[in-house]
């Protein structure tokens, strides 16, 4: 019985080794299939940079001002006699716009004008009583006291004809502004009101408005960062374009200029305008258009919008090394053109950058570099 059990465990024993070995045997098979089946080294473009001059280029949203822009009001009450224009004209200044019905302010005037002439006979009547009692007083006829009553009228006398003078004045005025005129040249703008209508100087719309569109102003905002960055380049190769509202390009250049002195805290910006000359009156007072500042840079690297991973705001590309193994670099951005981005800080002239590949690349990753078209091949 003990011999039987000790040689069945000595067959149990061999067994056991047995299936040890086809275990390991099993096991190293697997490691070689799985090595033999990873994922090839990927092939991978790379980019040589280099220092190049390029333009930076920002589009901003603006609204079109003329220089002036005048709301044409009322400066008496009446009612609306004539119209001498229509909407879209172009006046010159001086040029009559409106009528209104002005007959009480001429009466108003010949009013003024009677008591005018009445207040100068009245001086002149003072005046002869003076005279007459000068000599009368020395032959002590009058007394020293009845000449200076008298004075006293004459001077008096004068003040009612200077008080009856401004009054004429003030009546001619108001039958003046009956008519009313262009204060400058440009565009009539919309016109409200009809013949017949009661206007007064206290109408909360304007009779028009009188836009001078010779010269133009874009009027946009720069947030502060923006705004810092134009102050220091404010003295270098900057210009200033124009998008139209159908999408073509003015043909006149402009320069810039501060709107504001301030920074509006609610929205964090400030105001610039554009100004552009407008010879053909294309640009008109409300409508819009887009402002673009081009800035040049000069020792730029330039690299494709496509060789740039964004991760979180953050620019990241992937550059090769020694051993060609790939480092993620973090880098910093000036600007855009096209559909490249211009590097202010992260790259040197010379660096090897991925061109594509880069969503499975990953930092010390090893590639098969490949060269980019017309660039220099990487080692």
């Amino acid at each position: 019985m003990t011999k039987q059990f000790f040689q069945n465990n000595k067959a149990i024993g061999k067994i056991a080794v047995l299936l040890i070995m086809i275990s390991f045997s099993s096991c190293g098979k697997n490691g070689a299939d799985a090595q033999a089946m990873a994922a090839p080294k990927p092939e991978v473009d790379f980019l040589q940079t280099n220092a190049v001059t390029g333009e930076v280029e920002k589009k901003y949203p603006g609204t079109v001002e003329g220089t002036v822009n005048v709301d044409i009001k009322a400066q008496v009450s009446g009612y609306l006699e004539a119209i001498y224009v229509k909407e879209g004209d172009y006046v010159t200044k001086g040029q009559s716009l409106f009528k209104i019905k002005g007959d009480v302010y001429v009466e108003q005037v010949n009013n003024s004008r009677a008591s005018y002439k009445s207040a100068l006979a009245n001086q002149a009547n003072a005046k002869l009583e003076v005279e007459k009692i000068k000599p009368l007083v020395d032959g002590k006829v009058f007394s020293d006291m009845q000449l200076k009553t008298a004075q006293a009228s004459y001077e008096a006398a004068t003040a009612q004809v200077a008080q009856a003078k401004a009054a004429l004045g003030s009546s001619q005025l108001n039958a003046d502004f009956s008519l009313i005129k262009a204060p400058v040249s440009g565009y009539i703008s919309r016109i409200p009101n009809r013949v017949g209508n009661l206007v007064t100087p206290t109408d909360a719309v304007p009779l028009t408005v009188l836009s001078d569109i010779n010269t133009v102003f874009v009027y946009f905002s720069l947030t502060e960062a923006d705004y810092l960055a134009f102050s220091k380049d404010s003295k270098s190769n900057q210009s200033v374009s124009l998008i139209m509202a159908d999408d073509s390009e003015y043909e006149q250049k402009g320069k810039l200029e501060v709107a504001s002195g301030n920074i509006d805290r609610a929205t964090g910006t400030i105001a610039l305008k554009a100004i552009f000359s407008n010879p053909k009156k294309q640009l008109r007072s409300g409508g819009s258009a887009r402002v673009i500042l081009n800035k040049s840079l000069s020792s730029v690297i330039t690299i494709p919008m496509a060789s740039v991973k964004d991760i979180q705001d953050k620019f990241f590309v992937f550059v090769l090394g020694e051993g060609n193994k790939v480092s993620m670099v973090p880098i910093e951005i000036a600007g855009s053109a096209g559909s490249d981005y211009f590097v202010k800080s992260g790259l040197k002239p010379g660096d090897k950058v991925a061109l594509n590949s880069i969503d499975v690349l990953y930092d010390s990753m090893e590639v098969v570099p490949k060269t980019a078209a017309n660039k220099v091949s990487s080692k």
